[in-house]
């Protein structure tokens, strides 16, 4: 009889080290796949260029992420090119702004050094002329002017610095989508 309830006993140790062992796997394939879905890729890069720049380096990647994927080659209808699709008037006045004395072409925006890093300093202007984030990242799709009006419209921004409404759906969901595609980034990458 004593051998009967040992079993029991042995079966039930087993079946709580096969699910204890599987939610940890499951675990560690969850964030596995989410570290496939949200990668660092280019990351002395994305760190040197947003350090240079006061930039939190997830918010890059979660620009990079929304604008091209991660594809150094990416180039929109609007034309914007490369990783952080940046347009050429965008890269050409970036230039000015650091008084360039040889402008580079704009074909070099495919390279992934010199994308990143005139990104950097385009999203760091707009942080630093907006104050908040989600501002910011209107003006990033949408363009300064754009957002400059909708800020002086009591309909759309009540302070003038808040964009109560963003008139724009491609540029409320861009905004909301890096906005969660950052916090995804912080989630995964600080919880080491």
């Amino acid at each position: 009889m004593k051998r009967s309830r040992r079993h029991p006993v042995r079966r039930l140790i087993l079946i709580i080290l096969i699910v204890a062992a599987s939610i940890l796997l499951l675990r560690w394939g969850r964030t596995c796949f989410l570290k496939r879905m949200y990668p660092r890729t280019y990351s002395s890069i994305v760190e040197q260029e947003a350090r240079k720049d006061n930039l939190d380096p997830y918010l890059v990647y979660a620009v990079i992420r929304q604008e091209s994927n991660f594809n150094a080659d990416a180039k929109s209808s609007a034309g914007a090119i490369g990783l952080m699709q940046l347009t050429p008037d965008t890269f050409e006045w970036l230039q000015r702004k650091d008084k360039r004395d040889t402008p580079l072409p704009k074909d070099d925006l495919y390279n992934p050094e010199i994308n990143i890093r005139y990104g950097c300093r385009f999203l760091a202007y707009l942080t630093k002329k907006y104050e908040i984030r989600r501002t910011a990242l209107c003006a990033y799709n949408a363009g300064v002017s754009r957002v400059d009006s909708w800020l002086k419209d009591r309909n759309t921004s009540k302070d003038g610095k808040n964009l109560d409404v963003i008139p724009y759906s491609e540029t409320r969901k861009y905004a909301a989508n890096v906005e969660q595609i950052y916090r995804q980034y912080q989630e995964l990458y600080d919880s080491k």
